[in-house]
């Protein structure tokens, strides 16, 4: 049994995907981010750094993993899948896992901030940001224009780790016109059952965009 605490966010969504992919055996505890429950001691004694998501592996001594790509690389060593064991594959699914770690989550989590959230719209930022995506995308197709996904021709947690975020391009005002390959690929991750699933784990609250504004402002300011 895996203890999954996560919200619903692209981060938390990566994690119930893998899961779903996996077949394991998991119980979703919600954990309400605009209430600061991950800052709360009960939650930074799983994770320090009081963020979502984050695993406790019940079958593992009760083992808490934190970090949505250390947790995935977790359970893909645990269970022996989505993860080759080659040295050289394994490194190119790592570069790309790191790719969406360091450049693709940041960045379009920055994006949706001040495009969406921000209370002073800051052109500059927003172009930043923004640029910087459309950027990683571009980088990201020319990758897919010879290879079925991100590492190669084998469906990995590279994969899992980076379709959660580039499925709301258009929440971060990001457009993917000219990107065929990355469309493609896009539409191919959508199509399996396990991703379908993950991302409705746990449920997305239906807020108006002024309630969601609301609602980020308050974590912001908190």
């Amino acid at each position: 049994m895996i203890d999954l605490y996560t919200a619903a966010t692209p981060n938390g969504y990566k994690i119930s995907i893998m899961l779903e992919e996996l077949g394991l055996e998991y119980q979703v505890h919600l954990i309400d981010l605009s209430e600061k429950e991950q800052k709360e001691p009960a939650f930074l004694a799983i994770n320090p750094n009081g963020r979502i998501p984050a695993i406790i592996d019940r079958d593992n001594d009760n083992f808490a993993v934190f970090e949505s790509g250390a947790i995935l690389v977790y359970l893909a060593e645990k269970t022996g899948k989505l993860l080759p064991t080659d040295i050289k594959q394994r490194s190119q699914v790592m570069q790309w896992l790191m790719f969406q770690m360091s450049g693709v989550g940041p960045m379009m989590g920055q994006a949706n901030v001040f495009f969406r959230y921000f209370p002073e719209k800051i052109p500059a930022a927003i172009s930043r940001y923004q640029n910087e995506g459309r950027r990683l995308f571009e980088v990201m197709n020319t990758q897919l224009a010879t290879n079925t996904y991100l590492a190669g021709d084998e469906y990995t947690i590279a994969d899992i780790s980076t379709w959660p975020w580039v499925r709301i391009h258009e929440w971060s005002g990001i457009d993917i016109e000219g990107l065929p390959h990355l469309q493609r690929w896009l539409a191919l991750i959508e199509q399996r059952p396990a991703c379908q699933k993950g991302i409705t784990i746990p449920p997305k609250a239906e807020l108006s965009d002024q309630e969601r504004a609301a609602q980020i402002q308050k974590m912001l300011t908190n």
